[in-house]
């Protein structure tokens, strides 16, 4: 493919490991991040601009990174005629809005868990009182973005629920404004994801296990995420459930990007949790790793509404988030002290499967900036999950970062899921 130009829109520089990496492709590549703390994140990577409007006629692709209002703006960009990968004020409000998202796979004849919409803790503590069980805690809107608001009771009684909502309730009743009290089912969490080009699902899909607690063996606390295990599939039953059954609306809506269902499964069924409609990170660098074709010529033919074809390694992919104090907390006192401008050293030069999230070149260093904490994310690919895992963490040990900490579990939930699974026919494909 000719050279191609590139714009990304970002509010908090969530996607500048993909730009990196379609300017290494040779494309040329502008970036914008909306949000002031993270502007400096990939400064020497990729090229910078401060006003995106003022690229657009520049652009060949224009490309948005998140929900939270930026479907508004991809949809009326692509309404104007210009080539965009990223949402619609609709597939925002999949994710941003649980319950939404919830009642419109019920639309379309998705089996959801029962769940119910507060506004008032004490009214969700007379629910848990009223009718006793384990819940799910989840916030609605902006506060979902903050992971350890998420509570997964473990009581049948519901006590921990109760007393987790009694705390919020002194704490946190002014940030949290709505939230959601679901059912808690147990089983194997998986999700499912396709690319679409605003007409219909690209194949194959990408089938992929988060491990979103901060410590090994899936303890402490939740974190946006801390590294994900998955491999590239043809449509299987639980895609064919969920996802393919929101097709018609993502073509009404003229959809174009990345999406994926987070679900719980057992022997007795499918049951969705929650959409991503966005690029997942760091999903989407993970991905790359399985790739076969370029991802700006996959990116550039999705965008202008072609069919692209989406060739893929067979086998497995991991990746883990090497991370600095404080994650996955909010303390920039910490963060000042203890990681901000810590160099990233690598032992060898070889940068096979290392993906940036927060860091930026000053001199030619790999230098930590932003406020979050999270430095890289490192890849591995294996024809088995162990290889996969064996090539990553062989890779992390070529890391220096003074402070540094990742999971070294990434993956292995894969050995007992995996037989569960295929004992229940959901991984097979058709």
């Amino acid at each position: 493919m000719e050279k191609k130009n590139f714009l990304f829109i970002s509010l908090d520089a969530l996607i500048s490991d993909l730009a990196w990496q379609i300017l290494k492709e040779g494309h040329d590549v502008k970036y914008f991040i909306e949000h002031n703390s993270e502007k400096d994140i990939a400064d020497g990577f990729v090229p910078k601009t401060g006003s995106w409007r003022r690229e657009l006629d520049w652009a060949d692709v224009i490309i948005f990174d998140d929900v939270l209002g930026m479907g508004k703006r991809a949809q009326r960009l692509r309404r104007k005629g210009y080539d965009v990968i990223g949402g619609t004020p609709y597939a925002d409000k999949l994710e941003d809005d649980r319950t939404f998202g919830q009642e419109e796979l019920k639309n379309a004849g998705v089996n959801i868990i029962p769940y119910k919409d507060f506004t008032s803790f004490e009214d969700a503590i007379a629910f848990v009182h009223e009718s006793p069980g384990k819940y799910v805690l989840k916030p609605s809107g902006e506060a979902q973005n903050v992971k350890r608001f998420l509570f997964v009771g473990e009581e049948d009684d519901g006590k921990d629920v109760l007393q987790v909502l009694d705390a919020y309730n002194k704490v946190y009743a002014k940030r949290i404004k709505v939230f959601q009290l679901q059912k808690r089912v147990t089983g194997v969490e998986v999700a499912v994801g396709a690319f679409f080009n605003g007409h219909e699902f690209i194949y194959p899909i990408n089938v992929n296990f988060e491990h979103k607690k901060l410590f090994p063996g899936d303890i402490g606390p939740s974190t946006g995420e801390m590294g994900t295990s998955m491999f590239w599939s043809g449509p299987n039953k639980i895609f064919n459930n969920t996802l393919k059954k929101m097709g018609p609306a993502l073509r009404k809506e003229r959809y174009v990007g990345y999406i994926d269902i987070n679900c719980i499964v057992n022997n007795y069924g499918i049951y969705p949790l929650e959409f991503t409609s966005r690029f997942g990170y760091p999903t989407i660098s993970i991905q790359q790793e399985g790739m076969i074709n370029p991802i700006s010529e996959f990116l550039y033919e999705l965008a202008i509404g072609n069919t692209p074809r989406l060739k893929v390694r067979s086998g497995f992919q991991v990746g883990a988030r090497i991370v600095v104090p404080p994650f996955p907390f909010n303390d920039n006192r910490t963060f000042n002290a203890q990681s901000k401008d810590s160099v990233i050293i690598f032992k060898k030069s070889n940068m096979d499967g290392i993906h940036i999230e927060d860091v930026k070149l000053v001199n030619e260093e790999w230098v930590i900036t932003g406020n979050s904490g999270v430095a890289l994310i490192v890849c591995g690919c294996g024809s088995t999950m162990k290889q996969a895992q064996n090539q990553m963490y062989s890779r992390i040990n070529n890391i220096i970062i003074p402070h540094m900490y990742y999971r070294k579990d990434i993956g292995d939930r894969w050995y007992e899921d995996s037989d569960r699974l295929h004992n229940w026919g959901y991984l097979r494909e058709g």
